[in-house]
């Protein structure tokens, strides 16, 4: 069986950051998957759950109801890893022409006075959301993506070096 891409990507490597997971044509169109990376994999802890669960929600509301964007959103959700998010856009853009919309939407998390759609009738799981952690891993990540705007590696994922032989066997650096 095929190893998935986003499992092929070098976990050690990964830093916080706005990365294509990977591209899909569907017809005329583009579909992009991106990886949003809150906090490093496998050397900082998890985003804590509940927090994760209330980000989700305040986020995707964000994200829907973005004058500009909202048409382009297919998905928003965590990943199981609990490091980050997955977003789905329409088009083909580049980490980089996203990083304001994203920056904005953690940065309004701050803002929240309440989880959207945490009530019973709503959410499937209602009685685990954290919205005072979901603030401070907003506002960690949004301050992260302030002062890294101009570092290129919080938009491409780490390129792993391979050493390939004569007869075709492959060697990873790590």
């Amino acid at each position: 069986m095929d190893l998935i891409p986003s499992f092929a990507v070098d976990h050690t490597k990964i830093i916080p950051g706005i990365f294509i997971s990977r591209q899909d044509q569907v017809g005329d169109s583009v579909i992009t998957t991106y990886d949003v990376r809150v906090t490093k994999p496998n050397a900082e802890p998890a985003v804590d759950v509940a927090a994760m669960h209330s980000l989700e929600h305040i986020i995707a509301t964000y994200l829907r109801n973005d004058p500009e964007w909202k048409n382009d959103v297919i998905y928003w959700g965590p990943m199981g890893c609990l490091t980050g998010f997955y977003l789905i856009l329409k088009g083909g853009r580049a980490p980089k022409e996203i990083f304001d919309l994203l920056y904005r939407a953690f940065d309004s998390v701050k803002d929240s006075e309440e989880v959207p759609g945490s009530t019973e009738v709503n959410c499937g799981n209602c009685l685990m959301h954290n919205l005072p952690m979901a603030k401070w891993y907003a506002a960690r990540f949004a301050g992260y993506l302030a002062s890294n705007s101009e570092n290129p590696d919080i938009f491409e994922y780490p390129k792993s070096e391979r050493l390939i032989t004569e007869d075709g066997r492959e060697f990873f650096d790590s």
